[in-house]
């Protein structure tokens, strides 16, 4: 006689196994139920304390498939013991692939806005990047978005990601991004006046970026209200080389970033 086994559900409706993931300090997930976002600060007895971006605290139970890491489900389980040290994660909170070598770059490309957004994306997610195949590219200006875009005729295998300052409703950046309407094509955009505002202040020992006037070019007001020398090209290279790692980086410009890689490296 034959024998069957008494599990008769379908391969296509079994839960399919998603990764572990060391719940380590300043890893930064997503609690799906609530929406709750923030970085490890300890974990125990089967449960997780994560902290937002405000400071706030929330305690989570570390159950199976029950939090999100860039954008995919993952259970989170306790760390190893401690061991001899060695990174095993790039600036992004990706795992290292010690020894990766660059992979062929794909047709498809993410677009950044401003020089400076480029070079803090390369800073923070420049590794992921290179192994995945993706190359940046510096928009000069929202303006020629429309143009871009129709030059580079997106298409399945050739994804198109925008990275776009100042993307609120209403806003000029907004329509012109409403105006992109290519299935392979993404526009998605930070709600900060400038780049370096993402950058979280207590990174640069600063209490919080200033306020400045309208009509008042922005990072010049930002140097005097700092008391910084009014060269925004050296007080970027400040502000760059307070950036470490994503943990310096506000969560409203680490999903966006994360979201253009995803969609750009989609099968």
């Amino acid at each position: 006689m034959r024998q069957y086994s008494p599990d008769l559900t379908p391969p296509w409706k079994k839960p399919q196994p998603v990764p572990e993931v060391p719940a380590e300090p300043g890893l930064v997930v997503e609690e799906p139920g609530t929406g709750f976002c923030g970085a490890v600060i300890r974990c125990e007895a089967g449960t997780v304390t994560l902290e937002d971006r405000f400071g706030k605290h929330r305690v989570f139970p570390m159950e199976p498939r029950g939090f999100l890491l860039e954008g995919r489900v993952v259970t989170l389980v306790r760390p190893a013991p401690a061991g001899p040290s060695r990174p095993t994660r790039t600036a992004s909170g990706s795992l290292a692939v010690p020894g990766a070598r660059a992979r062929v770059a794909r047709a498809g490309r993410i677009y950044v806005e401003g020089r400076h957004d480029a070079e803090l994306v390369e800073k923070v997610w420049g590794d992921d990047l290179r192994i995945e195949g993706v190359v940046v590219e510096y928009l000069e200006g929202v303006d020629d978005l429309p143009s871009i875009v129709a030059d580079f005729a997106p298409g399945p295998d050739a994804r198109l990601g925008v990275l776009v300052d100042h993307l609120v409703p209403g806003s000029k950046e907004w329509r012109i991004a409403q105006s992109v309407t290519s299935d392979h094509a993404l526009v998605v955009g930070h709600p900060y006046i400038d780049i370096w505002e993402a950058v979280k202040p207590s990174s640069l020992g600063i209490g919080s970026w200033p306020r400045v006037p309208r009509g008042q070019d922005w990072k010049t007001g930002v140097c005097r209200a700092l008391g910084w020398p009014e060269n925004t090209g050296a007080a970027w290279q400040r502000i760059l080389s307070g950036v470490r790692s994503y943990k310096d980086l506000e969560p409203a410009l680490l999903g966006r970033v994360e979201e253009l890689i995803d969609f750009v490296t989609a099968p």
